[in-house]
């Protein structure tokens, strides 16, 4: 008995150890000979644009300056005083934009009827009185919306600018809550109003953000429309012509040319800078605040327009097959995720592009697959590609798989939770 016994115990523990092991072959093939690969490892690249640094254009240090290239929000350069300062005439420049943003006006188009009040008159008489810049009205006339902007903008007329934000807004009150609001919409928080023609001493901003707004006055299309022209003809037979105008040979379109004591010679300004050997131009949007004199615009004018000319070029930012990323896995085989296409700008490089690498995870795959993308941060702003495998990464076969038990069940099991 005690041996059938025995007999009876022995063959139970065979019966459960060849369970666990047919469990295991069932379970150990499937995982390694058909189940997921562990992922290859992706090791970002250091990487430089082919072409370097070329610096900026030269802006003066006297004053305060600043640029912003075309197609981009973010100011390229700066010189000179960086706090706010008095803004002058270019006070006028943000009272257009603020009144089209509440009474948008297509270029061409006459805009809405703006008719002349008694308070309107009243500051034309005030402005003359102080040899302040005004263009004639009389209470009563009605003036098209884009005669208005024409003498506020060509004619730099005080009256025209009050009249303009009483007529959108109803009072001058209600014109400085408005233009408090759009600012701030716009993150220009330098800038700061009292009124709507720049006369105050309390009317300021720093150079940054009247480049900017600069740039935002370009791309309104009737704004744009009214600084291409020579002058103009108003109602009642008055005409204007653009003070604003300035060094037109040199490629400058003014937006905006004020004098007074407190703010000094102010230039809000398009440049349209030729680039070499490209048969076409690049725009730069411009402010020259605190200024001293006329023969000191000059010169930095001419300066920034020469520099601007040299230190611009056809930057490839990216290149079809620069690599990125390098992927290895466990079982030695490499590849690299390769730009799949060139990308170039027009740009000023101010400093050694950065790019940012999405890259995705894998095990195996054909050459030619995407596997994610690279970002770079430009002066022009962000610029992306695809990345591409340059190369295959097959599987290794059931040998390896076999003889590589941990990372192959690891692969199995996190497959199964995630």
């Amino acid at each position: 008995m005690a041996g059938s016994a025995g007999r009876k115990a022995i063959r139970a523990v065979v019966i459960v150890i060849g369970v666990f092991v047919i469990l295991a072959i069932g379970l150990y093939g499937p995982a390694t000979l058909v189940g997921p690969l562990p992922p290859a490892t992706a090791t970002l690249l250091e990487t430089s644009a082919d072409a370097g640094v070329t610096g900026t254009p030269t802006l003066p240090t006297t004053g305060a300056s600043a640029l912003v290239a075309e197609g981009s929000d973010q100011v390229l350069a700066t010189a000179g005083l960086p706090e706010a300062v008095p803004i002058g005439g270019s006070a006028k420049v943000i009272t257009a934009l603020v009144v089209l943003d509440a009474k948008p006006m297509e270029a061409g188009s006459p805009g809405g009827s703006v008719t002349i009040s008694r308070e309107d008159y009243d500051g034309f008489v005030r402005y003359i009185s102080e040899s302040a810049r005004a263009v004639p009205f009389i209470a009563g006339e009605t003036w098209t919306q884009r005669e208005m902007l024409q003498a506020a903008l060509l004619g730099s007329s005080n009256n025209h600018a009050d009249a303009l934000a009483r007529w959108a807004f109803g009072s001058i009150e209600g014109y400085l809550a408005a233009a408090d609001a759009w600012l701030a919409e716009r993150g220009l928080s330098s800038v700061e109003l009292v009124d709507a023609t720049g006369l105050d001493e309390g009317d300021i901003g720093t150079a940054s953000d009247l480049a900017r707004i600069t740039a935002l006055a370009f791309a309104e299309p009737a704004i744009a429309e009214v600084m291409a022209e020579d002058g103009a003809k108003l109602t009642g037979g008055r005409s204007v012509e653009n003070l604003s105008g300035y060094l037109p040979d040199l490629g400058y379109l003014g937006l905006s040319r004020s004098y007074t004591d407190q703010a000094g010679i102010c230039f809000l300004f398009a440049l349209q800078v030729p680039v070499a050997d490209a048969g076409e131009t690049v725009t730069l949007y411009g402010a020259l605040l605190r200024e001293p004199d006329w023969d000191t615009v000059d010169a930095d004018l001419e300066t920034l327009a020469s520099t601007a000319a040299t230190t611009i070029r056809q930057t490839p930012v990216i290149t079809a097959g620069q690599p990125f990323v390098t992927y290895t896995t466990a079982w030695g085989e490499t590849a690299q995720g390769v730009a799949r296409s060139t990308e170039t700008r027009m740009l000023w490089v101010t400093s050694p592009l950065e790019y940012r690498v999405d890259a995705e995870e894998l095990s195996t795959a054909s050459a030619g697959r995407d596997v994610g993308s690279v970002t770079v941060s430009t002066p022009d702003g962000d610029v992306t590609v695809l990345l591409e495998l340059d190369a295959r990464l097959g599987d290794p076969g059931p040998m390896w798989r076999l003889g590589n038990p941990v990372p192959v069940i690891t692969a199995f099991i996190e497959s199964r939770t995630d």
